[in-house]
C-alpha cells in the first residue's frame, strides 16, 4: 500500500463544543426551523385554548376625595399632635385601600350573601392581572389651603353587576375604617391632653409664685420698664442741673453788677440799710427761701402739673409780691428821710444818725454778702444809696439762694438714681429668667385647653375628610383577554422556539457545517454531498446474474454532481499515489456511508471504470437491503470457502461496469474472518480485476471490524453526516485512523453542496 499520510495534514483533536457563533445564528435558525415551528405551533395552540376559555372583562370605578385634615369649618386645631397623626394617615391611604387584608376581609364578609364563592384573593387580584386597582389622580389644595388628594378605585371582573357591588361595599368599608381610625386617634390625643393639663398647670403655678416673690422682694413690677423710667429721669435731672448752674452763673454776675452800682450811690446804701433793718423783710426773705427749697423737692417727685407743685408756685409768687411791697415801702421812707438828714447835717447828732444809718446799711449789706458768698463794696458807705438797686440786689440774692439749693438737690437726686441703676442689670437678668417660664406655661396651657375642647367637639361630630366624587356604576366592557392570549402566543411561541433551538444547539455536540469538520480534523475536504433521495425500486426476487433487472437497479442508484466532484477529487489523489481499494467508513452508524459508496460507484462507472462494491459490515449488513439483492451468499461465505469456488459465483452484477459483493450470512466471528489472510488475498485479486474496489465498512467506533478492514485497504475516506456526527466521535475516529491511510473526509447531507 502506498503511503498516503504525506498528503494529510496533522489531526486537530477537540472534544469540547465552543459557544454558538453569533454570525451563525441565522444558519442555526434555518437548520432548526422545523423545531422552532413546532414549538411555536404548540405555544400558539395553548394560547388559543386559553383564549377560547377567556371571559369578557368589565370594569367599574369610583373617585374618592381624601383630605389630610378632617373637614370641619367650625373648629381649627393648631396642635402638633393632631397634625402628625393626620399626616401619617394621609401617607398610608393608598396602601390601606389596596393591600389591607383586614378591610378586604370585611368586604368579602359583606358580599358573601350574594356571592358565596368570593374570596380575598379574587378582590386583591391574586391569579388575575390587577382586579382591584387604586390610583392617585391628582393632589391639590382646597379653599382653606388644606392638602387634598383624589383616589380612583377600580375593580375588574367578568360580571358587570359584581364590579359595582364590590366597589359599593369597599366604599362603606373604607369610610367605616377611616371614621374608626379618626375616633381612635382623637381619643388618644384627648387622653394625652388630659394627662398633660395637670402637669402644665402645676408648672405654671410654680413659675408665677417665683415671679411674685421676686416682685415683692425688690418692690418691682417690671425692671426693664422701671429702669427705662429711671434712665429718663436721670437724663432730665442732668439737663436741669446744667440749666440751674448756667442760671446761677448769670445771677452771680447780675449781683456783682448791682453791688458795684450801690457802691456809687449813698442813697441806695441808706435804702438798703433800711430794708435790711426791717424785721418783716427778713421774715419774708426766709419764707421765700423755704418755699424755693420745698418747690425743688416736690419737682423731683412730681411734674409741674401736680397740685402740690402748683400750690408752692402760687405761694412763692405771693411771698415775692409781699417782699416787693416791703421794699417799695422802705424806699419811700428813705426818700422822705434824706432831706431831713441833709438839712440837719450841720448838727453832730444828725450827722451821727446818717452815719449810723449808713453803717447800719453797710452792716446789713455785709451780712447779706456773707449769706450769699458775694463780697459787696458798700461796706463803710453811708450816703448815696439807691433803694431800687437795693431791691434788685435783694431779689438777685434771693434767686442765688434758690438756685444753689436747687443745684444741691439735683446733685443728690442724680447720685441716688445712679446708685439705683447700678442694681438693675442683675435684677433684669433674674426677671427675664422667671418671666419666660410663666409665659411658656401659660401659652401651653391655653393650647392644651383649646385642643381639649376641639377634640371633644370632633368626637361628638364624627366628621371626616372623605367625599365620594363619583359613585360606582355598573361595569363597562373593557375587552377580553382572548386577544392578549393570541398575541402572547404569537409573540412568545417563536421566541421560545428560537430559545429552545439555540439551547439545543449549544447543549449538543453535533457538527452542522463542512467547514467545522475541516477545521476540527485538519483533513482534506473531498466534497460536500447534499441530502440524496432514498433508493426505490420494484419488489422482485433477484437470482444470480439477472441481467434483465440490473438496468432498473442501476437507474435508481444515487447520482449527483456533488458525488462526481468528490470522486474526482479522490481520482486526483490517485493519480499521484495510485490505489485500487478504497474503504468508506464513518464515526457513527447511520451517517450515509453506504449511500455515498453507491454514489461513488455510479460516478466511477461514468468515468468508464470497472467497479466492485463490497459490503464489509458482517455484523449488520445493509447494502443488500438498499439494492434489494439476495444475501444468501457473499463475503462471509467467500472468506470461508474451501472449495475454491470461482469468485464470480459470489458477485452480483447490477451494471456492465458495476458488480456488488454483499456481506453474506451473518457470521459468529466476523473479526476472525476479516483478519484472516484470505481477506487480504481476495482484495489483491479484486484489485487485479477491477479498476476500483469500494468497501462499505462499518462505523469506526462501533466495533473493531472497520479498523481491521482499514489495515488491508489502500485508502480510507471518512463520511460525516451533518447534524449527526459529533465533535467527540469525529475526534476519536480520526485519531484512530490517523496512523492508517486516511486521505480525506466527505461531508454528507449538507445544506449547501460544494459544486
Amino acid at each position: 500500500m502506498a503511503d498516503i499520510g504525506l498528503y494529510r495534514g496533522e489531526l486537530v483533536i477537540t472534544s469540547s463544543k465552543s459557544a454558538v457563533d453569533i454570525r451563525k445564528i441565522s444558519t442555526i435558525l434555518l437548520r432548526r426551523r422545523l423545531q422552532i415551528l413546532g414549538v411555536s405551533c404548540a405555544v400558539l395552540s395553548v394560547a388559543s385554548l386559553l383564549a377560547s376559555m377567556a371571559k369578557p372583562t368589565y370594569r367599574s370605578s369610583m373617585q374618592i376625595l381624601v383630605s389630610s385634615h378632617p373637614i370641619d369649618n367650625q373648629v381649627s386645631v393648631d396642635s402638633e399632635l393632631t397634625n402628625s397623626n393626620v399626616d401619617v394617615d394621609y401617607a398610608t391611604q393608598l396602601k390601606l385601600m389596596l393591600s389591607s387584608s383586614q378591610m378586604i376581609h370585611k368586604a368579602v364578609d359583606l358580599l358573601r350573601s350574594e356571592y358565596p364563592d368570593i374570596t380575598v384573593e379574587e378582590i386583591k387580584g391574586k391569579g388575575k392581572q390587577g382586579s382591584l386597582v387604586v390610583n392617585l389622580l391628582q393632589s391639590h389644595k382646597g379653599i382653606n389651603k388644606i392638602p387634598n388628594q383624589v383616589f380612583e378605585v377600580s375593580f375588574k371582573d367578568d360580571d358587570a353587576v359584581k364590579t359595582r357591588k364590590v366597589l359599593q361595599v369597599l366604599q362603606k368599608v373604607y369610610r367605616d375604617y377611616n371614621i374608626e381610625q379618626q375616633r381612635e386617634r382623637i381619643s388618644q390625643g384627648l387622653a394625652f391632653v388630659n394627662e398633660q393639663l395637670p402637669k402644665v398647670k402645676e408648672q405654671m403655678d410654680q413659675a408665677q409664685k417665683q415671679l411674685e416673690q421676686f416682685r415683692k422682694k425688690y418692690n418691682l413690677l417690671d425692671p426693664e420698664v422701671q429702669g427705662k423710667i429711671l434712665l429718663q429721669s436721670l437724663a432730665d435731672i442732668k439737663k436741669q442741673l446744667q440749666i440751674t448752674r448756667a442760671q446761677l452763673q448769670d445771677v452771680k454776675a447780675r449781683s456783682n453788677n448791682i453791688q458795684q452800682e450801690l457802691a456809687l450811690s449813698s442813697q441806695k446804701v441808706l435804702a438798703s440799710s433800711s430794708v435790711n433793718q426791717s424785721n418783716r423783710y427778713q421774715t419774708l426773705l426766709g419764707e421765700i427761701q423755704k418755699t424755693e427749697m420745698a418747690l425743688v423737692q416736690e419737682q423731683k417727685r412730681y411734674t409741674d402739673d401736680s397740685p402740690a407743685v402748683q400750690k408752692l408756685i402760687k405761694q412763692r409768687q405771693t411771698q415775692v409780691a409781699l417782699l416787693q411791697d416791703q421794699v417799695a415801702e422802705a424806699q419811700t421812707d428813705s426818700v422822705q428821710l434824706t432831706p431831713q438828714v441833709f438839712l440837719t447835717s450841720g448838727s453832730p447828732n444828725n450827722f451821727t444818725a446818717v452815719v449810723s444809718s449808713g453803717l447800719s446799711t453797710a452792716t446789713s449789706l455785709n451780712n447779706l454778702s456773707q449769706q450769699t458768698n458775694v463780697t459787696t463794696p458798700l461796706q463803710g458807705q453811708i450816703t448815696g444809696v439807691d433803694l431800687k438797686l437795693v431791691f434788685e440786689l435783694t431779689k438777685v440774692q434771693t434767686a442765688v439762694l434758690g438756685l444753689r439749693a436747687n443745684e444741691k438737690s439735683l446733685a443728690e437726686s442724680e447720685q441716688q438714681i445712679r446708685s439705683e441703676l447700678s442694681q438693675y442689670p442683675s435684677l433684669i437678668a433674674k426677671y427675664n429668667s422667671l418671666l419666660p417660664a410663666v409665659e411658656t406655661n401659660r401659652k401651653t396651657l391655653d393650647q392644651l385647653m383649646a385642643t381639649q375642647q376641639s377634640l371633644g367637639l370632633k368626637i361628638a361630630q364624627t366628621r371626616f375628610g372623605w367625599q365620594i366624587l363619583e359613585e360606582p356604576q355598573s361595569g363597562v366592557y373593557v375587552g377580553s383577554s382572548r386577544l392578549l392570549f393570541l398575541l402572547g402566543g404569537a409573540v412568545i411561541g417563536p421566541i421560545l422556539g428560537v430559545a429552545i433551538a439555540l439551547m439545543w444547539e449549544m447543549s449538543h455536540d453535533a457538527i452542522y457545517s463542512a467547514q467545522d469538520i475541516q477545521r476540527l480534523t485538519n483533513l482534506r475536504l473531498l466534497g460536500t454531498v447534499p441530502k440524496l433521495p432514498q433508493y426505490r425500486s420494484k419488489k422482485r426476487v433477484f437470482g444470480r446474474r439477472h441481467q434483465a433487472d440490473s438496468k432498473d437497479i442501476y437507474s435508481c442508484l444515487p447520482s449527483d454532481e456533488a458525488l462526481d466532484i468528490a470522486y474526482q477529487n479522490i481520482q486526483i489523489l490517485k493519480s499521484s499515489l495510485p490505489f485500487k481499494s478504497l474503504m468508506l467508513t464513518s464515526a457513527l452508524a447511520g451517517e450515509g456511508k453506504s449511500t455515498v459508496a453507491l454514489g461513488f460507484a455510479v460516478s466511477a462507472t461514468r468515468m468508464h471504470q470497472r467497479v466492485l462494491l463490497i459490503d464489509a459490515n458482517l455484523r449488520s449488513p445493509h447494502l443488500h437491503k438498499i439494492l434489494e439483492l439476495s444475501n444468501d451468499w457473499g463475503l462471509s461465505l467467500l472468506l470461508i470457502d474451501e472449495k475454491n469456488t470461482p469468485l464470480q459465483e459470489y458477485i452480483q452484477p447490477i451494471h456492465p461496469s458495476l458488480d456488488v459483493l454483499t456481506a453474506g450470512p451473518i457470521s459468529d466471528d466476523p473479526i476472525k474472518l476479516l483478519s484472516s489472510g484470505r481477506m487480504k488475498e481476495l482484495l489483491e485479486l479484486f484489485e487485479q480485476t477491477y479498476d476500483i474496489v469500494l468497501i462499505d465498512a462499518p462505523a469506526i467506533l462501533d466495533s473493531v471490524d472497520a479498523r481491521i478492514v482499514a489495515s488491508v485497504s489502500n485508502a480510507i475516506v471518512m463520511v460525516g453526516r451533518m447534524g449527526l456526527v459529533t465533535r467527540t466521535a469525529l475526534a476519536q475516529s480520526t485519531e484512530t485512523l490517523n496512523k492508517l491511510n486516511l486521505i480525506g473526509i466527505v461531508a454528507n447531507e449538507t445544506s449547501n453542496s460544494t459544486k
